[in-house]
């Protein structure tokens, strides 16, 4: 009988999608469980929310209840409806990685959560039930190092020598004009380098692509700085450790996967001072926070033109991925909290 229902909503493969399906992966062989909703890569097939409500009126031996893990609103509610109008014997587990006050509707879904889990300390600061922090991890084993960073980034098809990208939604708040600013000052002195946006636009956010574009076209770097769009989530490993570095520089991050993706596969980071960059650093071992472009490039330039540097940075990044922010790791502490509700603490 079933014990877990991990739920995913949303049909977009996003941040929070991307740490619900390696911890899932992680917990497959922990517990008796089911995904309700969307696909998730490498996990279990999903069922129906109609079916995970089917699957949760029949407690297992041992079990007083079945515990619904839930990371957004959509999925919040769903939950609730089960527990509170059709009065199944459930209990609601939350994930909270944004570091704001969220907005009226989110705060009283959070309120009516039985076990909150909070991804950092400063997120634990704006939500109620808060039962554990814990951050979030990566698979080591998907995301690893390449044998020969040369070839990988020869067999992704893109040009020059080398490459650095950006990795998200492109808008404002994820800093994308922060690091075309960044790649309009590095390229020039960085002939064989070539730089990627992987992401996608929505449709408020067009003509903030189109400007970016055009101030490139403007200096002649289109072919240098290209926008391959989204990434499937499976090639994404293979694609991450062909680069040389990953640079993230957000306004915002609740949390922020990417940086520490790339440091499981070996590779350093430049970063804003958002999310938990500054934690997946390690005071510089791993990556690099810095406070805009003129600084992003200067890191870059540096880095980029010592190769012993980035070598031992590429090498602290791995190990720091692998002691410190593992995705079993966090398994381990979101198993804790699920046990800790089992048992009636």
């Amino acid at each position: 009988m079933t014990e877990l229902i991990v739920t995913n909503f949303n049909a977009n493969f996003t941040g929070v999608s991307a740490t619900a399906a390696g911890v899932l992966r992680a917990q497959v062989a922990r517990y008796d469980l089911a995904l309700a909703g969307r696909v998730l890569p490498g996990c279990p097939a999903p069922v129906s929310v109609a079916e995970a409500r089917r699957l949760s009126r029949n407690v297992p031996y041992g079990r007083t209840f079945v515990i619904w893990h839930v990371r957004r609103n959509t999925e919040m509610r769903a939950a609730l409806w089960a527990r509170d109008v059709l009065r199944l014997p459930i209990r609601i587990v939350f994930t909270s990685a944004a570091q704001r006050r969220h907005s009226a509707l989110p705060r009283w879904l959070i309120s009516r959560m039985d076990a909150v889990i909070a991804t950092t300390e400063r997120a634990a600061d704006f939500v109620p039930h808060v039962r554990a922090v814990v951050p979030h991890g990566v698979d080591c084993g998907t995301y690893h190092p390449a044998s020969d960073r040369s070839e990988a980034w020869a067999q992704t098809g893109y040009p020059g020598q080398r490459g650095i990208a950006t990795i998200g939604r492109i808008r404002p708040e994820k800093g994308t004009d922060r690091f075309v600013d960044a790649m309009l000052k590095l390229l020039p002195g960085q002939p064989g380098t070539t730089a990627l946006v992987w992401g996608r636009a929505g449709r408020g956010d067009l003509a903030f692509l189109q400007d970016l574009k055009d101030r490139i076209a403007e200096v002649h770097l289109q072919e240098r700085i290209l926008f391959p769009g989204e990434i499937a989530p499976e090639a994404l490993p293979a694609l991450l450790r062909s680069l040389s570095a990953v640079v993230q520089m957000p306004r915002y991050e609740g949390y922020g996967m990417a940086p520490l993706e790339g440091m499981a596969s070996g590779v350093p980071f430049v970063a804003t001072d958002a999310g938990c960059y500054r934690d997946f650093s390690d005071g510089g071992a791993a990556g690099q926070i810095v406070a805009g472009a003129d600084e992003a490039a200067e890191a870059l330039a540096a880095l980029l033109g010592d190769p012993a540097c980035h070598a031992k940075m590429s090498d602290a990044a791995r190990q720091i991925a692998q002691t410190r922010f593992s995705v079993e790791a966090e398994a381990d502490g979101i198993g804790a909290v699920y046990e800790s509700l089992w048992c009636g603490a």
